[in-house]
């Protein structure tokens, strides 16, 4: 049975057993899925049957319940524990890596975080104030603390009876090892410390070339390097490159779906505005400022247009195919955009390729342009009547959408280079750019060949 059409019957099974209250059915039922499970399921459920069902869960199935919500954005995770006291939560995250306890705990209310600080076992507190202590999005804000290594004093037998006697062997892709002041000086994989006699010294069989990032590192660029090398993990270091900390694998797909719907919304206008259930008055105060924006725009738009009162007068026909230019040459940069803000998140369209970047976009601009154009021209000619109309408006489509990629692969990267999300910033100007000129190109030509037009 497809995973989903399982969730969908688990689901509608949980809903049955809230309404005819049969709690221990549905504890029995809650308890065998898996935590991602049980996370798409309390999000479909209704805000009341979400924390009964949590509620239920927690009493018998602590971490169960713990490891369901940390698969939940942590905003939503911290809102099915803001009913409970910190004398309740702190035990609860302590079921929880302290990476996934930090996420949570930031999303508290101020005076409740403080106190669930104050609760947590001396361990676990030191190691999540330390994570929130590091800036967002950022390689020392995600990491596990809880870091396997060794000394490069062991032997290879040494080092396999640590990692059978040690509590932190769960997620150990690679063994780390470290001198005696902790400085990470190499790795060795699993398997190569299973293929050597147990009598090698760890130091004779480890890589000193390292990937690894430092706890300033934008989360960002340590999933693209993840992503770029294939690693299951990736240690981290402080300023003195000492070890201090691990991101997996399954980290960064977090990271990576995180930092991708950022970007979508982000590209829409509306970053912050990531969900369905949020609040209509949050929604609209963040989505408001974007639009206010999109309407000055429009207005430096309609200033232009205004420039040919005069020669829209004379042929309004000019006024039916306006639309025409704007809008393709809109659409045509929103696809040079949408490809070179990805290259630019990837990593693979930097300044020393931007120019063979910008060159094969605006052959593509050219050469949809051209197609396009004279389609526009051949179906102008047949509504008006008038081949110069259709002239000028597949010319002015032509300069447009050559604009357009122009546009749409400049001015991402210039944002980039000023520290300015492109994906955040680069549609506004794009949209200006393509209607200005767009309707600046198709009623300047219009006026020059006005005598000609019918």
């Amino acid at each position: 049975m497809p995973a989903q059409r399982r969730i969908d019957l688990v689901l509608e099974s949980v809903k049955r057993l809230q309404r005819i209250g049969a709690d221990a059915n549905l504890l029995n039922l809650l308890q065998k899925q898996h935590p991602a499970d049980l996370a798409q399921i309390f999000g479909e459920l209704t805000e009341r049957d979400r924390r009964d069902a949590f509620a239920l869960l927690v009493e018998r199935y602590g971490r169960l319940a713990m490891e369901a919500i940390s698969e939940l954005e942590p905003e939503d995770g911290a809102a099915m524990l803001g009913d409970r006291s910190a004398e309740e939560v702190a035990p609860l995250l302590q079921e929880l890596p302290s990476d996934d306890a930090a996420a949570l705990i930031e999303q508290l209310p101020d005076e409740v975080s403080a106190q669930v600080l104050d609760l947590l076992e001396r361990r676990e507190a030191g190691d999540v104030q330390n994570l929130l202590e590091y800036a967002e999005q950022t390689a020392g804000r995600i990491m596990n603390p809880h870091v396997f290594a060794l000394s490069e004093d062991l032997t290879v037998g040494e080092a396999i009876a640590a990692l059978q006697t040690s509590r932190d062997v769960e997620m150990v892709f690679y063994v780390y090892v470290v001198d005696v002041r902790r400085h990470l000086v190499g790795v060795v994989s699993l398997r190569r410390l299973l293929l050597v006699s147990t009598e090698t010294p760890l130091k004779r069989i480890m890589t000193t070339d390292i990937m690894s990032a430092r706890v300033d590192t934008d989360q960002e660029e340590v999933a693209r390097v993840v992503a770029s090398y294939n690693l299951l993990a990736m240690p981290v270091v402080d300023e003195e490159h000492k070890l201090v900390g691990i991101i997996t694998v399954d980290d960064v797909i977090d990271v990576i779906k995180d930092e991708a719907t950022e970007d979508i919304y982000r590209l829409a206008g509306m970053a912050g505005d990531k969900h369905v259930s949020t609040p209509a008055k949050e929604a609209l105060r963040k989505r408001l400022p974007w639009l206010g924006v999109n309407l000055a725009t429009a207005v430096m738009a309609a200033a232009v247009v205004a420039l040919f009162q005069e020669t829209i007068s004379q042929v309004v026909a000019l006024a039916v195919f306006m639309p025409v230019v704007a809008g393709m040459g809109g659409n045509a940069a929103t696809q040079t955009l949408t490809v070179t803000v990805r290259g630019i998140a990837l990593g693979e369209l930097t300044w020393g390729n931007s120019r063979k970047a910008l060159v094969k976009e605006m052959l593509i601009g050219l050469g949809n342009g051209l197609v396009l154009g004279l389609l526009a021209a051949g179906i102008a000619w047949a509504m008006q009547g008038d081949p110069f109309l259709g002239m000028i408006l597949g010319l002015a489509m032509v300069l447009n959408m050559l604009v357009a990629a122009m546009a749409g692969t400049l001015i991402p990267i210039v944002l980039r280079a000023l520290n300015v999300d492109p994906a955040l910033a680069s549609s506004v100007f794009i949209t200006t750019l393509t209607d200005v000129f767009g309707f600046l190109s198709f009623l300047g030509l219009a006026t020059v060949f006005l005598s000609y037009l019918r």
